[in-house]
């Protein structure tokens, strides 16, 4: 199977679970077998499906600041594991790749492969949440119609941005392209380096 239709409907899989409840603190069952790719692809998107709805209750203008500030810690959190997992994707790519000798002329991407899976899985769950928009019974015909064209770009981008994958990744095993990762050095989580932290 081409890695993001893999992907992709891993990615379904996963919004698809979360919203048989809806709620941000359902237990992840993941369904796959732990360090397998799968494994990785569907806690990445149950990740960013959770921390989507976090987003969305922190915007309730009503919200209590007391549950406001532990929201926020939740979400701080949620993008350090969405961080280092998308690192951990990088890695396996590096492993799969390992044995690749570059071509002479290869170049180097914009982005690594995992940062591009990063975005598919986002867009899935813009894909998801642009269609229920569209579905809604309660809004008017404008909003229907203006959340149908939105959906039918997102759609275009998904394939675009599913065929620039799996091309990077053709690129990379044909050593047409190479991979180099740099780690994610986010300094305000790093009491060292956060002078409000290390200041204290």
């Amino acid at each position: 199977m081409i890695f993001t239709e893999q992907a992709n409907k891993i990615f379904n899989q996963a919004i698809s679970d979360y919203h048989l409840t809806d709620n941000v603190d359902t237990p992840i069952r993941n369904p796959y077998e732990r360090g397998t790719i799968e494994y990785r692809l569907y806690l990445k998107c149950w990740i960013d499906t959770v921390q989507w709805h976090y987003e969305d209750i922190i915007r309730d203008p009503h919200i209590d600041p007391v549950d406001a500030l532990a929201l926020k810690r939740r979400i701080d959190r949620s993008n350090q594991d969405r961080t280092d997992l998308v690192e951990e994707i990088d890695s396996y790519f590096r492993s799969i790749y390992s044995d690749v000798k570059p071509l002479p002329e290869a170049r180097l991407n914009t982005e690594s492969p995992a940062w591009a899976v990063d975005r598919l899985s986002i867009l899935a769950l813009k894909i998801y949440h642009m269609r229920e928009q569209v579905e809604r019974t309660d809004a008017t015909d404008e909003h229907r119609a203006n959340c149908q064209a939105k959906l039918n770009v997102l759609l275009e981008q998904q394939v675009d941005l599913s065929t620039a994958i799996d091309q990077l990744l053709e690129d990379i095993e044909a050593g047409r392209k190479y991979m180099k990762v740099y780690r994610q050095m986010k300094m305000y989580n790093d009491p060292a380096t956060n002078p409000v932290l290390y200041k204290k």
